[in-house]
């Protein structure tokens, strides 16, 4: 791909349209907050504007007050005039206390494993749960909203994040943002953008065409905005066509403040502002500054608007955003005291998000759910004994009662090691199977596997991989689990695999095994949940937010971009490099369909307990597509199936354009509609400063999975059109 030069890249930036649509809404400020913000501003002096738009972390802070826990960062406030601090925690999964002794919190399942249920109530919940405990342990900001599109599937962070599609990864993301602020904490929405990999994050240059990148992963930001509405949009670390994330008028004026008419404010990662002058290219806060080479937005801030080089309306405007954003979530209004933490009271909601999103990735013979006369059954590897993984980095949340290994050599210079939530898997199998002999091996001899496997009514391996910020990982189980997984599976023909991965991973024994299911990063109560799902207790309703490739040939970049470039603790080393975004917004699911190849298990797909019908497909044209059919439940048990909608203008892969979810017992059906958002149908028109959609015969199919061969399709005329701001 032809690189952008900075000038044409600004200029084709700058021709970015306002996200308009039959479902687009930009609601403006209200007359009485911005009233509120106001007043406010023009009591302030200049110094304590300076104070609210630069803080830092608690743990380097010298006389920290009592009441300011160690926590991800901390802005002071303006006492007088009852503005208060903003009391900043790491979140993602739950209200992160890493490296907090005694202190609890909840930990939900990954965002990988969010965004399998296709649910935007699980997603709703799972934000309220957090926000209310954000809360109850006084914060008033959590560090949420991780919609970065899963452009590499080796990259530590994704499962943090919401999967390869924009309509999913912003639905879901949003609901969640809107769950959080509910109860007066403000969200962020990250990584904006391009936060793909974590190796070189610091110093990578995202190479992509501004109108493929504004079809993608602006498209899934632009949709959590809208969807949650959050106070604040934090910028990444990594450059984009050339400029740092943070100091990218392009992307934070341009696009987010000028063409979303988005009226909240912009903070930066930590240790990831450069200059003071990031405040003209629409940074409104430096965040952790003690990560910064200084204090960009405090002295050298001071001195530019003294010296006439920073007008000083943009600090007003800075100040006037995140007002804006305190008090459209209610900070600034007097609130009651919450009830105490219990974390016992809020488990359920993380049970309940990950039995929604535990996928059956296979399963032949009908191996589960696990057979109720199985006498002997047989648990081997993934430290079932003792818990769930859980990812690394700055979201990690560490319940009370987590075991906690050290770093490996491979991992980030810090953290709080690999951690196991709290709930043993084999546990629940012994409380489910109370009358079978259940086993266990720790999987970490082959030999010595295969002889407690064999001769068992039924096996289950469990098979984990840990991944974290800060560093990528290939997609190979580590520590010689392929190889315990084969000597099982020859063993015990009734061999389950449950993984706990970050993202997808190789199977090569996957002909070997007939059943294998993903449980990814299952949370809290995630032993309980994988257990009631192999049992059967519920179906296992969850549908891949991401492909999994069969080989690495099969990836736009076989070769990962700066790989072995790891964080150091003062965020810098090595050699500036390009990541070059050859798929443009054909991410994931469309590169396979567009490069003609079968991955290993393609986005969507999942399979369930019953059997779903999906017929009386019908599409109506237009300015956008209707799209009906039903869903019927013909199998012999209650369960859940996900219907996927795919559209494609002439000549041109498909996307999802939206998805039917429900839970059905045997002989019910529901009827069901989607109505496209039009920008799912458009194409990007920088040049013109314009969405176009193309007129003619689109393409609709209602699918299982996104290159379901058995597929229903019709098609339906859409007019051509333009969507204005």
């Amino acid at each position: 791909m032809k690189r952008l030069s900075v000038s044409a890249l600004a200029i084709a930036f700058a021709a970015f349209a306002p996200a308009a649509s039959a479902q687009t809404v930009h609601p403006a400020v209200s007359p009485a907050v911005a009233a509120q913000v106001e007043r406010l501003l023009s009591q302030l002096t200049d110094d304590e504007k300076l104070t609210l738009v630069h803080g830092g972390m608690p743990l380097f802070m010298k006389n920290r007050p009592s009441d300011v826990v160690i926590s991800a960062g901390y802005v002071e406030g303006v006492a007088r005039l009852n503005i208060p601090p903003l009391r900043e925690s790491d979140a993602s999964l739950g209200v992160a206390n890493a490296g907090r002794k005694d202190d609890d919190a909840t930990a939900l399942p990954s965002g990988l494993m969010l965004a399998s249920t296709f649910d935007p109530d699980v997603a709703f919940a799972g934000g309220a749960m957090i926000g209310k405990e954000a809360r109850q342990k006084g914060f008033n900001v959590m560090l949420d909203g991780g919609v970065n599109l899963v452009r590499e599937p080796r990259g530590g962070r994704n499962f943090e994040y919401l999967g390869e599609d924009p309509l999913l990864a912003g639905r879901l993301g949003g609901e969640a943002i809107r769950g959080i602020q509910t109860n007066g904490v403000i969200s962020t929405v990250k990584h904006y953008a391009l936060n793909a990999q974590e190796y070189g994050r610091h110093i990578l240059n995202a190479v992509i065409d501004p109108a493929a990148l504004r079809e993608s992963d602006l498209l899934a930001f632009e949709i959590a905005i809208e969807t949650g509405r959050p106070a604040s949009v934090m910028c990444a670390y990594n450059k984009v066509s050339t400029v740092y994330a943070c100091e990218n008028r392009p992307l934070l004026v341009d696009v987010l403040k000028r063409d979303w008419r988005w009226p909240g404010f912009v903070m930066s990662d930590w240790g990831a502002v450069h200059s003071a002058t990031a405040s003209m290219a629409g940074l409104d806060q430096e965040s952790g500054e003690q990560l910064d080479k200084q204090v960009y937005f405090g002295a050298p801030l001071k001195a530019a608007i003294a010296a006439g080089q920073i007008p000083h309306a943009q600090l007003d405007d800075m100040v006037r955003r995140i007002l804006t954003g305190m008090a459209e979530t209610g900070l600034l209004e007097p609130r009651a005291q919450p009830a105490p933490l219990d974390t016992a009271d809020d488990a359920p909601v993380a049970q309940r998000e990950a039995e929604a999103g535990i996928v059956l990735l296979k399963n032949e013979g009908e191996l589960l759910p696990l057979v109720r006369t199985a006498r002997r059954i047989a648990v081997v590897g993934g430290k079932a004994d003792i818990g769930v993984m859980s990812g690394g980095g700055s979201s990690q949340v560490v319940p009370l009662g987590s075991h906690i290994f050290p770093l490996p050599s491979y991992g980030p210079p810090w953290g709080a090691g690999i951690v196991y939530h709290p709930s043993s898997p084999l546990a629940a199998l012994k409380a489910e199977f109370a009358g079978a002999d259940v086993s266990f091996d720790p999987g970490t001899n082959p030999a010595a596997a295969a002889a407690a496997a064999r001769g068992a009514d039924m096996v289950v391996v469990f098979a984990t991989q840990w991944t974290a910020e800060g560093v990528d990982f290939p997609l190979t189980l580590p520590d010689n689990q392929d190889q315990v997984i084969a000597a099982v599976a020859a063993a015990n023909p009734k061999t389950v695999v449950v993984l706990e991965t970050g993202g997808p991973v190789l199977m090569p024994w996957l002909g070997q095994v007939p059943a294998v299911v993903e449980a990814w990063y299952p949370g809290q109560k995630g032993g309980e949940a994988i257990a009631r799902v192999l049992a059967g207790e519920v179906d296992v309703a969850g549908r891949l937010p991401v492909s999994f490739p069969d080989n690495l040939d099969q990836l736009p970049r076989p070769k990962l971009d700066g790989e072995g470039i790891r964080e150091t603790l003062d965020m810098s080393g090595g050699v500036p490099f390009d990541v070059t975004y050859r798929e443009g917004a054909d991410v994931g699911y469309r590169w396979y369909e567009k490069q003609n190849l079968k991955p290993l298990f393609p986005f969507g797909w999942g399979l369930s307990y019953t059997a779903f019908s999906q017929d009386r497909l019908a599409a109506r044209g237009g300015e956008t597509l209707t799209v009906s059919f039903r869903i019927a439940n013909v199998g012999r048990r209650e369960g859940t199936d996900i219907a996927q909608v795919y559209a494609a203008a002439p000549g041109q892969t498909r996307r999802l354009i939206g998805w039917g979810r429900v839970s059905l017992r045997p002989g019910q059906s529901r009827e069901m509609t989607v109505v496209a958002d039009r920008r799912l149908l458009a194409r990007f028109d920088a040049a013109a400063n314009r969405w176009r959609v193309p007129g003619g015969r689109y393409q609709v199919t209602l699918s299982r999975y996104a290159s379901d061969p058995e597929s229903r399709t019709v098609s339906a005329e859409v007019a051509a059109s333009t969507l204005e701001p």
